[in-house]
């Protein structure tokens, strides 16, 4: 730690009483806390990762730097490799991943070398997804409605994506889909779609209500919404779209693997950033950490970022139940490659 910065860490400590004086002195002597970002700078991920750890360090005694550290890029997998290899579980440093990282450990893409439900809960931030339909007359979709447009033509990016939950919802209902992929973005599904090319796109992400604009305007309506972690994890009606149903109303699951291959899917989907500790941090760190992670969350400055890009920021117990959810891979993860082997040609990379 550089002298300058100790000095300073100390000056102010000796404002603060006993307990908490001593506390900040052993901060400022073991130097700056570490966030692990997996991503590239710059990237969505990345100001998350800014913002946080910023906001965080006002809840550490001492209110040491938090040096936010991009690692590789957009899908998180190269980061939480460095977690689950590099990260020492000292209690100074956490990592923030996107949600696409999971989707890569559910689909078994073959740089993943970690392991998400050993990870230590934190925080995270939920997004919304939609499914977006031509229907006939503008009527409200329901699963008759679908039966008839199968095979669907949807327009998604690839398997190994957010759209996996709408494929998998499709499929848990008995719909048959044509996917044309390739179309990454919500501006390249909106264009698809438009064109007529394809009759139905999953929008999910930041800013998914703006995204769902032109799309409207060009007569598509929603067919459902993989909605949002309630209180207790589960999923619940998404507070952006309440009168949109969950796939799991339109109808029962045609198969107990669908089910679950879907309720792990639609799991990582939601999640758009989480924050977390290595597994076997110290209970105390992890009590300091999550304290920390709920005060920042609370900030008027991260609660407008939130609110701005349609994120709702949730505690640990919700990232908890989330990663439990892809506790099915060892079981049921041959079965879902083979599943999109079949139906899409996919096979991972």
């Amino acid at each position: 730690m550089k002298r300058r910065h100790m000095l300073g860490a100390l000056a102010a400590s000796a404002l603060l009483p006993g307990t908490a004086r001593a506390q900040a002195e052993a901060q400022a002597a073991l130097g700056p806390m570490n966030l692990l970002v997996a991503g590239p700078d710059g990237g969505l991920t990345s100001r998350w990762g800014s913002a946080l750890a910023l906001a965080m360090a006002n809840a550490f005694p001492g209110t040491p730097n938090i040096v936010a550290e991009p690692v590789g890029g957009l899908d998180g997998v190269t980061g939480a490799n460095r977690l689950d290899a590099l990260m020492v579980p000292d209690g100074r440093s956490a990592a923030i991943l996107p949600g696409a990282a999971l989707i890569a450990y559910l689909i078994g893409d073959s740089r993943v070398h970690f392991d998400p439900t050993h990870w230590t809960p934190l925080l995270t931030g939920c997004k919304s997804g939609v499914l977006m339909l031509r229907a006939p007359n503008g009527t409200v979709p329901t699963l008759n409605t679908l039966q008839k447009m199968a095979p669907l033509r949807i327009g998604a990016a690839q398997p190994q994506s957010d759209d996996l939950a709408a494929l998998l919802a499709l499929a848990r209902l008995g719909i048959s889909t044509a996917p044309v992929f390739g179309l990454h973005s919500s501006e390249d599904k909106t264009r698809a779609f438009i064109a007529g090319t394809v009759d139905s796109v999953f929008i999910c992400g930041e800013g998914v209500p703006e995204d769902l604009t032109p799309l409207t305007a060009s007569g598509a309506v929603p067919a459902f919404c993989i909605g949002a972690p309630g209180p207790d994890g589960t999923a619940g009606p998404d507070p952006l779209f309440p009168g949109l149903a969950l796939p799991t109303a339109l109808g029962p699951a045609v198969s107990p693997f669908l089910e679950s291959a879907y309720e792990a899917a639609a799991a990582a989907a939601r999640l758009d950033f989480l924050l977390v500790l290595p597994r076997l941090s110290d209970p105390g760190a992890v009590a300091q950490w999550r304290s920390a992670a709920q005060d920042a969350a609370a900030t008027p400055a991260l609660s407008a970022a939130a609110q701005a890009s349609s994120i709702t920021l949730q505690p640990s117990s919700v990232l908890t139940i989330a990663l439990a959810a892809l506790s099915i891979v060892p079981a049921e993860q041959p079965d879902l490659l083979g599943f999109l082997a079949k139906n899409y040609g996919w096979q991972p990379g």
